[in-house]
């Protein structure tokens, strides 16, 4: 039976390759991101590549009507959605020290209240046929408080937090929700100065291909996990780095976590 898989933020980073690797195992394909260009340049790659059907949809994830706006057009179109991969993210803004209230508004829709307004949506018509894969991109940042992340992290500890509530509902009725938690990932979504800046000053052993992220992730997905570290090197320093002796000698160091 060939399987559909919406997937949002697709147009780049992680999602194009979401794309890719649930194209390349026969999966036919909805995308969901505001770049049509992109979305077309990469619907056309994945159906030459390995003929599966392509849908596009042009989409801000940040307007509070899209998740119902996104079913309905999958319905409309008889489409039945198997495998849903939230995705879409970006950069913070600094919550205090930006006065733009609306921006961050948009950014709390878009890293929280969307993802939960899509689980809402497709989850129940996964749990009435018995099947569904849930993925919900977190971050290492959502497993640890970090000095000075009152933004992002908090916000990826929510759905880590939302996917385990989700997952231990529903997996005795056939639907795998999982919290898939990337460290530093070689993807566009460190192209701003700042990201750009963090990046060169880390180091490289700690930097994992999205290839990887994304099949460790869809793999911790299909065995039922609920949450999966990605990345040898983070599933070594996350607990360690949680220990309160640890902290506290980071603190003494003069290193904020």
């Amino acid at each position: 039976m060939t399987r559909t898989a919406l997937i949002t933020g697709a147009s780049a980073g992680l999602g194009a390759e979401f794309s890719r690797q649930l194209a390349a195992a026969g999966t036919n394909l909805v995308l969901v991101a505001r770049r049509r260009d992109k979305l077309e340049e990469l619907a056309d790659e994945l159906r030459d590549a390995y003929g599966v059907e392509v849908r596009i949809e042009v989409a801000d994830m940040t307007d509070p009507d899209v998740a119902a706006w996104l079913f309905a057009e999958t319905r409309a179109h008889n489409l039945q959605i198997d495998i849903l991969v939230n995705n879409a993210g970006s950069e913070a803004p600094d919550l205090i020290r930006s006065r733009d209230w609306p921006r961050n508004d948009a950014y709390l829709r878009l890293m929280m209240t969307s993802v939960a307004a899509m689980c809402h949506e497709f989850i129940p018509g996964m749990v009435e046929r018995g099947y569904g894969r849930v993925l919900n991109v977190a971050s290492v940042a959502g497993r640890m408080t970090v000095g000075g992340d009152y933004s992002y992290g908090p916000t990826k500890a929510y759905l880590i937090a939302l996917s385990k509530g989700l997952a231990s509902a529903y997996k005795g009725q056939g639907v795998h929700v999982l919290a898939l938690c990337p460290g530093f990932t070689h993807t566009e979504f460190h192209v701003s100065e700042r990201l750009t800046a963090m990046k060169q000053a880390t180091p490289g052993f700690a930097w994992y291909d999205a290839d990887v992220v994304v099949r460790e992730g869809l793999a911790a997905l299909e065995k039922g996990k609920d949450e999966y570290t990605s990345g040898r090197l983070y599933r070594f320093l996350v607990p360690v780095l949680r220990q309160r002796w640890m902290r506290g000698l980071l603190g003494m160091l003069g290193v904020k976590l």
